[in-house]
């Protein structure tokens, strides 16, 4: 892999979320961006938060479960625990690819890469609209006779509907044997219409083609699959943590997890 330029002109949400979460791999562009986001948006910073918490316990739950695969797409920089941290502590001979497309993200990927003796993890430099690519990239690494945890977390909010959002999941899922999982989160402007609103247009002014979905479109994404107990909720009530702090803030982010038949 080669380093590719960049762009510290216009933000990316990879560093954006960095920033969200208190990072400090971004520039100022994207720091500019994420503060105007988080002027409408305050809950903004809990949900990345919470996201990020709602990834470490579906893959420890799917882990758990004997899944010992994992295509991870839209990794974004890597924050400690990663998910192949998660895994492998759960089964040390777990695989996982991570993909994203975001320079920045190649950069640290050395931190994507420690992997157990028994395991193994790739980073593949790539794009979600590029299906064909991540499949075969991935499977250097996946045997996909296996089932595999596919994870799109906090990612299709960034794939706007002229891209087919919809075809690329089942791209993505189609060459995954029975068995395998889904993994989603998404922002949504059920509870803040207006703020959403100003929020994607500061992403798509920036040349990120945001998009937020409601309750219903967010659960499209999971047609034809069995979903998992208890179906598509609020991140903060699937599977909550039992040390979880119950706020009165409303986190604008669904979530799911779901098996192919």
């Amino acid at each position: 892999m080669t380093l590719g330029p960049i762009d510290t002109s216009r933000p990316h949400p990879a560093r954006m979320y960095d920033y969200y979460l208190g990072g400090k791999d971004s520039y100022p562009v994207d720091g500019e961006a994420a503060e105007k986001v988080i002027a409408f948006l305050p809950a903004i910073r809990s949900a990345a938060r919470t996201n990020r918490k709602f990834m470490n316990r579906a893959a420890r739950l799917l882990a758990d479960r004997g899944v010992k695969q994992f295509l991870d797409i839209g990794t974004g920089i890597p924050t400690e625990p990663n998910l192949h941290q998660v895994v492998q502590t759960v089964n040390p001979q777990s695989r996982v690819v991570y993909v994203d497309n975001d320079p920045i993200v190649l950069r640290h990927a050395e931190a994507l890469l420690h992997s157990t003796p028994e395991g193994a993890t790739k980073y593949i430099q790539a794009d979600v609209r590029e299906p064909e690519k991540i499949i075969e990239d991935a499977r250097s690494i996946l045997d996909f006779d296996e089932p595999v945890g596919l994870s799109l977390v906090a990612l299709l909010h960034f794939v706007s509907d002229e891209y087919r959002p919809y075809d690329l999941v089942n791209d993505l899922l189609a060459p995954l044997p029975s068995g395998s999982f889904l993994m989603l989160s998404h922002v949504t402007g059920d509870f803040d219409a207006a703020g959403w609103d100003k929020a994607v247009d500061i992403y798509r002014r920036s040349g990120i083609p945001a998009q937020v979905r409601s309750r219903d479109e967010f659960a499209r994404f999971f047609t034809g699959l069995d979903l998992m107990d208890p179906g598509v909720q609020v991140v903060t009530n699937w599977h909550p943590e039992p040390d979880q702090e119950s706020g009165h803030e409303q986190v604008p982010l669904y979530v799911g997890v779901a098996q192919k038949p």
